[in-house]
C-alpha cells in the first residue's frame, strides 16, 4: 500500500434509510452538513500503532456524558481585581529620598518600597525620642518620688509622640530602632513605605528627589494573575445566571481560559441598557492588560449530561457525519446520528456508545487518508 496507514479491511458502509446529518439549532454551534458533490466512499479500517498515532499527532478518547448547557456569548473588558489591589501612600508631605521598587516588579507584603524625608516626622521623632526619655526616668523614679500629675502627663505625653510616628507611617521595628538608639540626631525624619499585599507593581508616577502632597499615590499593586472581566449581558440573559457560574474568557477566539461569576451589578448601563457582570479569572502565565477587551462565553442552566463527542472528532463521510473508533491498532470509520452542538461538544444520538474509544484529534487527517487510499484502489482496476 502507499500510504502511511496500511489499509487492512474494506467493509461497505451500507447505512439503511436516509443519511444522518447533524442538525442544529438556531444560535448553536454549527456541525459541517452534507453537501450535493461529497464523495462516495467505502468505509475503510486503517491500521495504526499507538506509537504511528502519536507521530501523526492524533489524539484518542473516551466517550462520556457530559451537560451540554446554553453558552452566552458577550464582549468583555479586563478590569484589575480592586479586591486584590492597593495604593501606596504618604500620610503627609514628603520628599522621595530613594526608590526600593519598579513598575512590573513582583513585590512580598512588607517589603519597602521606597524612602520618604519629612520634616513634620522628623519633629515628632524627636518629641518621641524626648518623651521615651522623660517617660522611663520618671517610671524609674516611680508614683512615690515623682507628683501623680508628673507620673501621668511623662506616661500620655510618651503615648502621643508613639501614636503620632505611627500615623505618619513609621512601622513598629522602625520606632523600636529609634528608640533603642535614643540619639537624637537620628530623628531626619526619613521612613519607609511598605507593599501592603503580594502583588505586581503596575504604577510608580514619581521620580528620586520630588516633593509629593499627602495622598499623592506613589505605587499601585495588584494580583495580575486574578483580573476581572466585565461583560455586557442582555438583561433577560442575565438573569438566566448566578453567582459561581462557570466562563470563559478568550482573547482570540481559539484559547480559552476558565472563570466564573463573581458579582452582578444592580444597575443597568445607561447607555447600552446591558447589565455588567463581573468574571474572575485565573490566567496563570498569561497576562491579561487592564482595558484589553475580550469574548467571553457563559454556560447557563443545568442541563442533563447526554452522550458527547468534541466537534473536531467529527467528519462528513457519504453525508453522514462519521467519528473514527479505536479497536486495537485499527481506526475504523463509525456513522453517528448528532444532536445539538454547544462549546464545543456535539450530542451523539446513535451509533457510539459510552466508554467506547474515539479519535478526537486528527480525524480530518484520517479522512483524507481514507480517501486516498480509496482513490489509489480506483487506479488499480
Amino acid at each position: 500500500m502507499k500510504n502511511s496507514a496500511v489499509r487492512t479491511l474494506f467493509l461497505g458502509l451500507a447505512l439503511t434509510g436516509s443519511a444522518l446529518p447533524g442538525w442544529v439549532h438556531a444560535g448553536e454551534d454549527p456541525v459541517p452538513q452534507a453537501s450535493g458533490d461529497t464523495i462516495r466512499e467505502e468505509e475503510t479500517a486503517l491500521k495504526m500503532t499507538p506509537a504511528e498515532r502519536r507521530a501523526q499527532g492524533i489524539e484518542t478518547a473516551k466517550v462520556t456524558r457530559r451537560a451540554l448547557s446554553d453558552v452566552i456569548t458577550a464582549p468583555g473588558e479586563v478590569h484589575r481585581n480592586a479586591y486584590r489591589s492597593a495604593q501606596v501612600t504618604p500620610r503627609v508631605d514628603a520628599q522621595i529620598v530613594a526608590r526600593h521598587a519598579r513598575l512590573g516588579e513582583s513585590v512580598k507584603q512588607g517589603q519597602p518600597l521606597v524612602t520618604l524625608s519629612s520634616v513634620e516626622v522628623a519633629g515628632a521623632q524627636g518629641d518621641l525620642i524626648e518623651s521615651d526619655r522623660e517617660w522611663r526616668r520618671v517610671k524609674k523614679l516611680g508614683r512615690n518620688v515623682v507628683s501623680g500629675k508628673r507620673y501621668v502627663a511623662a506616661q500620655v505625653a510618651r503615648q502621643r509622640a508613639y501614636a503620632a510616628v505611627r500615623a505618619y507611617g513609621m512601622t513598629k521595628a522602625q520606632i523600636g530602632a529609634l528608640l533603642r538608639s535614643a540619639d537624637a540626631s537620628r530623628a531626619t525624619g526619613e521612613f519607609d513605605l511598605f507593599a501592603p499585599q503580594d502583588g505586581t507593581v503596575v504604577s510608580d508616577a514619581f521620580v528620586s528627589g520630588e516633593f509629593v502632597a499627602r495622598g499623592r499615590v506613589l505605587f499601585e499593586l495588584t494580583d495580575v494573575k486574578t483580573p476581572w472581566v466585565e461583560a455586557q449581558l442582555d438583561p433577560r440573559d442575565a438573569t438566566r445566571i448566578a453567582v459561581g457560574t462557570p466562563v470563559r474568557v478568550s482573547r482570540d477566539g481559539r484559547k480559552w481560559i476558565d472563570g466564573r461569576v463573581v458579582q452582578l451589578y444592580y444597575r443597568l448601563n445607561p447607555a447600552t441598557r446591558t447589565r455588567p457582570v463581573r468574571i474572575e479569572v485565573s490566567n496563570g502565565d498569561v497576562i491579561m492588560p487592564a482595558g484589553e477587551y475580550v469574548d467571553v462565553a457563559v454556560r447557563t442552566g443545568g442541563a442533563a449530561p447526554l452522550l458527547a463527542v468534541p466537534r473536531d472528532a467529527l467528519v462528513l463521510m457519504q453525508g453522514s457525519q462519521t467519528v473514527f473508533k479505536v479497536e486495537g491498532d485499527e481506526l475504523h470509520p463509525q456513522p453517528v446520528e448528532t444532536g445539538v452542538t454547544r462549546a464545543g461538544w456535539t450530542e451523539i444520538k446513535a451509533g457510539l456508545a459510552q466508554g467506547e474509544e474515539i479519535v478526537v484529534k486528527g480525524a480530518f487527517l484520517l479522512k483524507s487518508l481514507v480517501l486516498k487510499s480509496q482513490m489509489g484502489e480506483g487506479h488499480g482496476h
